[in-house]
């Protein structure tokens, strides 16, 4: 990777087709693939979000001196993010179809926004500051993990 935008715009794509996929399967009522495919999703996300919150956030309000601007809005972005994101794990364990459909066009338009936002304003800036430490930084978030694993794919459903 070049620069921080394109490994997180290639992360953003991972998180969407992760989606895709555990949405299809849902929509196909393949429950046991759906647990699967949602957890997938679900790392591929938390993995994503620890990325910007335990590396680039704090390098970047370091850097910049401010604390309330962008990365504020993006956490608390983000927090909505985790909130459907657990609602929606539990319609996968409760195998509740319809309602996940309807909740995931609700994350979908809420991730679409806010990568356009990340992609358009807040990476280039990344860029920009954190120019001098790039290498440093894709390696960093190269070894985050997801913070914690979704339990669906472990207990399965139903």
């Amino acid at each position: 990777m070049d620069t921080i935008s394109r490994f997180l715009c290639d992360d953003h794509h991972a998180c969407d087709a992760a989606f895709g996929a555990a949405e299809a399967a849902v929509g196909a009522d393949q429950w046991e693939i759906a647990a699967a495919r949602f957890a997938e999703f679900f790392d591929a996300l938390e993995r994503h979000l620890a990325r910007e919150e335990q590396i680039l956030f704090p390098r970047f309000e370091e850097r910049t001196g401010e604390r309330a601007g962008p990365t504020q809005v993006m956490r608390a972005e983000h927090e909505q993010m985790r909130e459907l994101l657990n609602r929606l794990e539990g319609m996968v364990r409760a195998q509740e179809g319809d309602a996940f459909l309807n909740h995931c066009d609700t994350l979908f338009t809420l991730i679409q926004q806010h990568n356009l936002k990340e992609e358009q304003i807040l990476y280039p800036a990344l860029d920009m500051v954190l120019k001098k430490e790039r290498g440093a930084l894709l390696e960093a978030m190269q070894r985050i993990s997801a913070p914690r694993s979704s339990p669906v794919a472990a207990t399965g459903v139903g």
